[in-house]
């Protein structure tokens, strides 16, 4: 009969209370780095985005909390040049249907933002948009490992929600507006949740649902047109900026 020492009984009988009662994920928990990339991974093959998404903002800056709701779209959109892998800027509508009419719109070219209220559409040039990690990331010309230092959540924002993982970035430029991000990352590799903290001590978190990957058809010209065009009603002041 094989006699194990009483040191490693104990060893193996601690491994096993910790396994039963903890769970295999607290064994097996995945770093902050290994979150980053297999997310990273998933978005580089993912060749367009829509989910529907709640919004809030909220810091001394902003003045009272402000609240909206809405649906938006993202597609990478391929080079002219059929033996190039590289990816031209992508394409992004946010549609806002509450607290009030807003269509943020970028055609690659171009970023234009309509507020119904105020009877205005502003337009710059979208390569301002680069800077924006939403943006960037989900039309393929961000990429989380190389732009961020990736940490493991702070205590206040560490819950996990619907069996996500929670991760934190820091921006590695020094003239970021933002200082940091959480995210909340599916087990199939999805964004849930954004939390994002700017220099101002402004948060701004977005929850998303309803998420479908690779649902648009980039090659569809009308549906293309449809999304990524937007024409503001009759009298609508157009700032050029």
């Amino acid at each position: 009969m094989t006699i194990i020492p009483v040191v490693n009984r104990l060893t193996f009988c601690f491994f096993l209370f910790f396994v039963l009662f903890s769970g295999p994920e607290a064994v097996l928990a995945e770093s902050p780095e290994a979150v980053a990339s297999r997310l990273q991974n998933r978005y580089d093959k993912i060749h367009s985005m829509s989910f529907d998404f709640t919004q809030s903002t909220r810091g001394q800056l902003s003045g009272r909390p402000k609240k909206g709701s809405g649906q938006a779209f993202f597609v990478k959109t391929p080079a002219d040049n059929k033996n190039s892998e590289e990816i031209q800027a992508g394409k992004m509508r946010w549609n806002y249907a509450t607290p009030e009419r807003q269509v943020l719109v970028s055609d690659g070219t171009n970023f234009s933002m309509y507020f119904s209220s105020l009877e205005q559409m502003i337009i710059t040039p979208a390569e301002a948009l680069q800077q924006d990690l939403t943006y960037s990331f989900f039309t393929g010309s961000g990429n989380l490992l190389e732009d961020f230092t990736i940490l493991p959540p702070d205590q206040s924002s560490a819950v996990a929600q619907d069996k996500t993982e929670v991760i934190k970035l820091v921006p590695k430029a020094k003239q970021s507006q933002v200082a940091l991000i959480h995210l909340w990352v599916t087990k199939d590799s999805l964004i849930r949740r954004i939390e994002i903290l700017d220099q101002f001590d402004t948060l701004t978190v977005l929850n998303f649902s309803n998420l479908k990957v690779d649902t648009i058809d980039a090659d569809d010209k009308v549906l293309m047109e449809k999304l990524f065009q937007f024409t503001p009603p009759d009298g609508t002041e157009i700032i050029h900026q």
